[in-house]
């Protein structure tokens, strides 16, 4: 198999190898020739510069608070065990990139015919896109580790807004992070790297972070679940309270915490927004390549880049805004609703960026040219009407999830209210009603605000730029603008993201610290930190918080699978355009009468399913594992569980994470590499269907266990009744919710993304070898071996995955 690849020599440029417009010879300048491209590339490598130190600052601010030292001491074990699960799965990062290059390798040196430097730097730039995620993820971990300590001493002063601000100012830290280390690496690759290379280490920087931000999220919310599921269990089991040292599974339940809920958005968040970037430049790129629309392309490109510059500085000031605001409004107050200050910043973002993105708009391409120098005065207003449509799609689906996940929505009170009576399985029952009747609403906010992008698209002269035999392009570049819109807020969707695993971890720093029993602590306190503290009160606050965190943790991941579906349409255009260049007469190819676009939907389909059961499985038979070594090792007797217990659910946790993410890989890498082969518009098919039933699984999914998780807050906060019978219920109903919501759900986005993205160098690959051998069967027998890999895999992922079967009495 591997000869019959490395037989296709004959090659042309396709959708990885794009040629980008030279920002140097192309007359690129702005406001009357008053502002060139590189300026505004300069001006951007120094507000990211800005961006950078505000995380590093609001890091050292952070671990400069006071704090207990029983409390510190706790975060540093936490820090400690996620820290040693990072090497990990860096080791096991390692392992996969070396798979990748090897695919990599072959289509740009065998293939593309680079020099051997050329192919050097591409992989560069893909090891630089698994250290981007991997770099913001653990940043992202350790100023978490640190404020979880800090925010729960702090809620023993009473002061609710201050509490508030500790894990909201560790949210923004790592989004502005996030994304100013993002776009340096992108305007280094336009300033710096040479034109013919630029293209291919976009590409390769995309693959990279992909592939990081992949198994982090898969890997992370594997781990987190079986640890939460084994540490809950165990309060129904003993009769526990929330978080008890007696219990071994709370260390890794709060490891996990940070694994799945801070390494695994932040991964995921950094790969969105580059390969979103990445999707649109290569849609400028080659559609745009004609020698005659260089410069509207190299225009296009640097506004996009001036936009990205801009939504960072608006973000930062809608950040300053909030604070001073919610000042003004809840400072002092002891009580009110904690998610208020965090909706209040994610609408006061989504106004700045939208006038934002009109007035940069206006005055960068308001005197926009076509290629024979005709004005395109409509363009600027088209093009910010479209990205707005995203900025608002990502508010408005955080509202919307809001109806189905707030602990004040009606469909959570109302699982609330059914486990009174029917225990867990109507709370299960009622869980799934929340979660079908959000993906049923949000798939509308997502269709109409797609639509009105559409609109704007057919009404602007968006039209008129593209080139004739891609007259059908417009609408597919205003889909990849509506994904881009939706991360204009990227910083503040991190932010609010981010803000519930430091609520939920200093909830069990607190507990885990057992700071109440310690002798004399109140006088101690009182005489080192000059306040009396107030002990039932800062545990309410952190449960507040805890409730509040839950639900932004929920209203962020629909608004990073929107993406990844909206933006997939913008990739999918450029194994489109690879096809209709080598074979022409695409179009037509891809009409629904066409057999192999309804069975690549159908395979599409099915791998989302078998995606869901796998990634469940790995959690199912992981927790399995934990709760009997838990139950073999509790002690009721002792104050506090030893930590070699702690360490052992660790290691379970690991190593269940690692087995499942194994297994999941080498499926969808295999499957991703081998489809092509078979036909490239079954491929097409199965793209789209991965991402549509992706989507909505998605969205059901984690707005369910979102649902069943602050059911159970209700029930501790609102009505005070752990260790209750409702109590109970509602602990059944979050386990089922935790795989939902927290692993199979979320690793969707970056799941989606890197089919398609690596699924462009294999459409490649596999177009090459059928153009130069028409009747070879050589593609069907790739195609099928993968197939065969990829069946094995499945196979395994349940039948070798499966719970122990106890061996008879006396054997």
């Amino acid at each position: 198999m591997l000869a019959a690849i490395f037989g296709a020599r004959n090659c042309f440029a396709g959708d990885a190898d794009i040629n980008l417009p030279d920002l140097q010879q192309s007359g690129v300048s702005f406001l009357n020739g008053s502002l060139g491209a590189n300026a505004i590339l300069y001006f951007g490598l120094v507000v990211c510069v800005i961006g950078a130190l505000f995380g590093i600052f609001q890091y050292k601010q952070t671990r400069a608070l006071p704090v207990h030292k029983l409390m510190s001491d706790v975060s540093h074990v936490i820090w400690e065990t996620c820290k040693t699960y990072l090497l990990q799965q860096g080791k096991f990062l390692a392992a996969l990139w070396i798979l990748i290059a090897l695919c990599m390798v072959y289509y740009f040196a065998a293939l593309q015919h680079k020099s051997a430097l050329s192919v050097f730097i591409i992989l560069a730039f893909s090891i630089l896109g698994i250290l981007g995620s991997y770099g913001v993820a653990w940043f992202g971990i350790r100023i978490n580790t640190t404020a979880n300590s800090r925010a729960a001493f702090a809620a023993l002063k009473g002061d609710s807004l201050k509490t508030l601000f500790i894990p909201l100012k560790s949210g923004m830290s790592i989004g502005l992070l996030l994304v100013c280390v993002e776009l340096t690496c992108m305007i280094c690759i336009l300033l710096f790297v040479p034109k013919e290379l630029a293209g291919p280490c976009f590409i390769g920087f995309a693959i990279g972070e992909s592939l990081g931000a992949s198994a982090l999220r898969i890997g992370g919310g594997i781990f987190t679940k079986i640890a939460d599921i084994g540490s809950d269990l165990m309060k129904i089991v003993f009769n526990l309270p929330e978080d008890d040292p007696k219990n071994p599974g709370v260390i890794a339940d709060c490891t996990g915490d940070n694994a799945g809920d801070s390494v695994g958005p932040t991964a995921d968040g950094f790969e969105t927004y580059g390969v979103t970037s990445v999707a649109l430049i290569a849609f400028i790129a080659l559609s745009l390549a004609a020698p005659e629309l260089q410069t509207q392309g190299a225009k296009l490109i640097i506004w996009l880049f001036a936009i990205q510059i801009l939504m960072v500085l608006a973000s930062l000031g809608s950040f300053y805004v909030n604070s001073a605001v919610s000042k003004i409004l809840y400072g002092g107050k002891k009580h009110f609703n904690w998610e208020s200050p965090l909706t209040n910043l994610v609408w006061t973002n989504c106004i700045v960026a939208i006038v934002v993105a009109f007035v940069a708009t206006k005055l960068l391409l308001g005197d926009f040219t076509g290629a024979t120098g005709e004005p395109l005065t409509n363009l600027w207003w088209s093009l910010a009407g479209i990205i707005s449509c995203g900025i608002l799609a990502g508010a408005l689906i955080m509202e919307f999830t809001k109806i189905f996940v707030s602990t004040s929505s009606k469909h959570v009170q109302e699982i609330m209210r059914s486990s009174e009576q029917g225990g867990a399985s109507l709370n299960i029952l009622s869980g799934f009603v929340a979660g079908n009747f959000s993906a049923f609403w949000m798939g509308l906010v997502i269709l109409f605000l797609m639509f009105v992008a559409y609109l704007f698209s057919l009404q602007g002269d968006l039209t008129r730029l593209m080139p004739p035999e891609f007259s059908f392009a417009a609408p597919i570049f205003a889909f990849g603008l509506v994904a881009f819109g939706f991360l204009a807020m990227a910083p503040v969707i991190i932010a609010v993201d981010s803000f519930g695993p430091v609520t939920d971890n200093a909830q069990s720093v607190y507990e885990l610290s057992q700071i109440e029993k310690a002798p004399n602590i109140s006088a101690e306190i009182e005489k080192e930190f000059g306040f009396k503290p107030a002990f039932e009160d800062a545990k309410l606050e952190l449960e507040k918080g805890d409730g509040a965190g839950n639900t932004f943790k929920a209203t962020a991941k629909p608004v990073l699978i929107g993406t990844a579906v909206v933006g997939s349409t913008t990739m999918i255009f450029g194994i489109i355009m690879l096809l209709q260049k080598t074979f022409g007469n695409a179009q037509s190819s891809l009409s629904l009468i066409e057999p192999q676009i309804v069975f690549g939907l159908l395979m599409g389909g099915s791998v989302i399913y078998w995606f869901t059961g796998a990634s469940t499985q790995a959690v199912v038979t992981g927790a399995y594992r934990a709760v009997v070594f838990i139950k073999k090792n509790m002690n009721l007797d002792k104050a506090a569980a030893s930590i070699e217990d702690s360490k052992k659910v660790v290691e379970i946790c690991t190593v269940y994470a690692q087995r499942g993410l194994i297994n999941i890989f080498v499926v969808v890498f295999a499957l991703a590499l081998g489809l092509p082969f078979f036909n490239q518009y079954f491929f097409i098919g199965y793209l789209i269907g991965i991402a549509f039933f992706g989507l909505f699984q998605a969205i059901f999914m984690a707005n369910a266990g979102g649902a069943w998780d602050n059911a159970k807050k209700i029930v501790e906060v609102d009505l005070r009744q752990k260790g209750t019978e409702l109590h109970a219920a509602t602990v059944v109903g979050d386990t089922v919710g935790d795989p939902f919501k927290d692993t199979s759900s979320v690793a969707m986005n970056p799941i989606i993304k890197f089919t398609t993205l690596f699924g462009l160098l294999a459409t490649e690959i596999a177009v090459t070898m059928k153009k130069e051998n028409p009747d070879s069967h050589v593609s069907w027998v790739i195609g099928g071996v993968c197939f065969i890999i990829a069946l094995i895999f499945v196979y395994r992922s349940f039948y070798c995955m499966r719970i122990p079967e106890d061996k008879p009495v006396g054997k």
